[in-house]
């Protein structure tokens, strides 16, 4: 009830003209948010670089509308593509198709889509498509399989969400395509016809993928981590959780693989100390970066995550 509760108020425009017209608001969402301009969120990861961790940059917006908002979003990415480039930085992209146009035309989100991963081909990087709410999620895995058998399946990764009942499927047909994964647990309100409400559920769910992705791993080896650090390796477990992160751990030792052959993922703004201490024991971490003015239902989104978040919001809202 929490988490659905804040991802109401992520759609609900009423809550985000209140909101977004706040201080403390902005302030407390530069927490997670990396800032608005590329130029900020490029500083971020050199600062993330600097700590021995990589990074995913995701310029934030969702759902547009408008055909013309969807090729803004578009020109966003590609020049995004070309500063990562310019500046040397160890990161590569997330993008969410709803934002370069799903929802408004499919084959102009297509024909955006594909501009984007020939960019990041010709550059050597590479663009995780995010999974969004149920509504999209075929879509989504039809347009990634699509971009897998058209030249671009070392450029393209696509995301699962472990409270899905689907995704021990899907996550099986992606795998068995040579596909990239990185699983998440979701963060959207889905109904119990699609998605495992009880948190138990979703925990189990998730380590059962986990060592499905790694098992996957160890039977057609170790993939390598590109010099850059801009091509992760499968699998990717995003995730905060440390029983997740311990379970992981001890199947990577089970399996005999090496520390090099997971890479964690977590949200920048959260659990520093833990992005720290597995980089330094040699892991493979990268940190998603969002930035932009669409800052809102991203927040909204993490503030349901956890209550030690919104405990951050509400501190800094008596605190001004």
């Amino acid at each position: 009830m929490f988490r659905a509760f804040f991802v109401s108020l992520s759609r609900a425009t009423w809550a985000q003209k209140w909101i977004t017209r706040l201080p403390v608001a902005r302030q407390a969402a530069a927490r997670f948010v990396a800032g608005e301009t590329q130029a900020e969120a490029l500083q971020a990861v050199r600062q993330l670089n600097q700590r021995g961790i990589l990074a995913t940059l995701d310029h934030l917006g969702e759902s547009t509308t408008r055909a013309s908002d969807a090729q803004q979003a578009t020109a966003e990415i590609l020049s995004l593509l070309d500063a990562i480039q310019q500046a040397g930085v160890q990161a590569n992209v997330s993008i969410k198709l709803s934002q370069i146009g799903l929802a408004v035309d499919p084959a102009l989100c297509e024909a955006n889509l594909w501009k984007i991963l020939e960019k990041a081909r010709d550059l050597g990087n590479f663009v995780r498509i995010d999974m969004e709410d149920s509504s999209l999620t075929q879509r989504t895995l039809d347009l990634y399989l699509k971009a897998l058998v058209s030249g671009f399946a070392d450029h393209v990764g696509i995301v699962l969400q472990a409270y899905l009942y689907r995704t021990e499927a899907d996550l099986t047909r992606v795998l068995t395509a040579g596909g990239r994964v990185r699983l998440c647990k979701g963060a959207y309100k889905e109904p119990s016809t699609l998605a495992f409400s009880r948190k138990a559920d979703v925990n189990l769910n998730y380590d059962q993928l986990a060592l499905q992705m790694l098992r996957h791993t160890l039977r057609h080896g170790t993939p390598q981590v590109s010099a850059d650090g801009r091509t992760p390796p499968i699998p990717a477990l995003a995730t905060h959780d440390p029983q997740r992160i311990r379970f992981a751990r001890q199947a990577v030792e089970e399996l005999y693989l090496p520390k090099r052959a997971v890479e964690f993922q977590m949200l920048y703004g959260i659990r520093r100390d833990l992005q720290e201490s597995l980089a330094a024991e040699g892991f493979p971490v990268r940190v998603y970066v969002p930035y932009g003015t669409h800052w809102y239902p991203y927040f909204m989104r993490r503030l349901g995550e956890r209550p030690a978040n919104l405990w951050f919001f509400v501190k800094n809202f008596f605190q001004r």
